[in-house]
């Protein structure tokens, strides 16, 4: 256990005030009872995963941070069933797709270059290029700190909906221990769901591309946007997409020349992106050490000495000029802590 620890250094925004103790955990036993421990004795708890998804406020966090770091995947493969990979909460979530990628287990492909770590993939239920994690989840193990006990959540059950879960709706019950993910054997991909990735690889939408092809393309694609973690540029000092992508209730609610998804609810999502940037905020606004990135206007950055003061207050001017401009307020996807918007 180490004390004064400055939470910072812990995520990929680098903002962050000091906690008054951080314990860092390597096995599942040493997890459930830390949390355990600091739950018996009415302590607040923040478990930290990657530090890819928060923003930690500059008076930091009053009481102990977990800091997952368990390690470990099972798989059990047949040529009927696919691959069940069961995966531990502390392990690299690229890590985990290039080995699914090697090992021709389809359908994680799309979502390489997501930094963070595996247990944290179910609560945002994270998603990129079409994809997201729900389509392959089979179950997701928890230390449950209302019943003070181990569960095994099935996928029908976790909640999943756009960028979010039962996980996420209630960060002070789960902890997650590890997730099952089943994934088809094969080296193709799962079918290409978005546009600019189609076109990049010079396939129809819909269709299947080389796992290997599809990964390069998506590093390609997010590194032209700053989302791939590189220590020597600003603009991937960030928590990937800030804001995520407004979904509404009827078309004529989406702004004339936005993109639009129909859903299969009946509701529309349309593009933050194009939102803010026809909002008039231009990439590479600043207040302060906090600025628009230069590559994509969904991430907000950190130009080396940012606060969360002064990122928070970037979000927030960008989210008044959207919705002066077109009446949508948009949802912050970054989890923040000791801090708000």
């Amino acid at each position: 256990m180490r004390t004064d620890v400055r939470l910072a250094e812990l995520t990929t925004l680098r903002i962050g005030g000091p906690a008054d103790r951080l314990i860092e955990v390597t096995t599942e036993q040493e997890l459930i009872e830390a949390v355990r421990d600091a739950d018996a004795a009415a302590e607040p708890v923040l478990l930290l995963s990657g530090g890819s998804n928060v923003v930690i406020g500059d008076e930091g966090f009053r009481g102990t941070v977990i800091k997952i770091a368990t390690r470990g995947i099972r798989v059990d493969a047949d040529a009927c069933s696919g691959a069940m990979i069961h995966v531990a909460a502390g392990e690299d979530w690229d890590a985990v797709v290039q080995r699914a990628i090697a090992e021709e287990w389809s359908g994680l492909e799309s979502m390489s270059g997501i930094p963070g770590l595996a247990g944290s993939t179910p609560v945002q239920n994270v998603g990129a290029y079409g994809h997201e994690v729900a389509e392959t989840i089979a179950s997701v193990r928890v230390w449950d700190r209302g019943q003070n006990a181990v569960r095994t959540i099935f996928a029908a059950d976790c909640g999943f909906t756009y960028r979010s879960s039962r996980f996420k709706a209630d960060p002070a019950r789960y902890a997650v221990l590890d997730v099952a993910f089943q994934l088809p054997l094969g080296d193709l991909s799962a079918p290409i769901g978005y546009a600019e990735l189609a076109r990049v690889l010079d396939v129809k939408p819909g269709s299947r591309a080389p796992m290997t092809e599809v990964r390069e393309a998506v590093l390609a694609l997010r590194r032209s946007k700053g989302m791939v973690l590189d220590e020597a540029d600003h603009d991937t000092w960030s928590a990937g997409s800030f804001f995520t992508n407004p979904i509404l209730d009827v078309q004529a609610d989406v702004p004339a020349g936005a993109p639009q998804w129909p859903q299969p609810d009946g509701r529309v999502k349309t593009s933050a992106a194009w939102l803010i940037e026809h909002a008039g905020v231009a990439k590479g606004f600043a207040i302060g050490n906090a600025a628009v990135s230069s590559k994509h206007t969904l991430a907000l950055t950190n130009r080396g000495a940012a606060s969360a003061k002064e990122l928070l207050a970037l979000a927030s001017y960008v989210r008044t000029q959207v919705h002066q401009a077109f009446g949508i307020t948009l949802i912050n996807e970054p989890v923040l802590v000791n801090c708000s918007l």
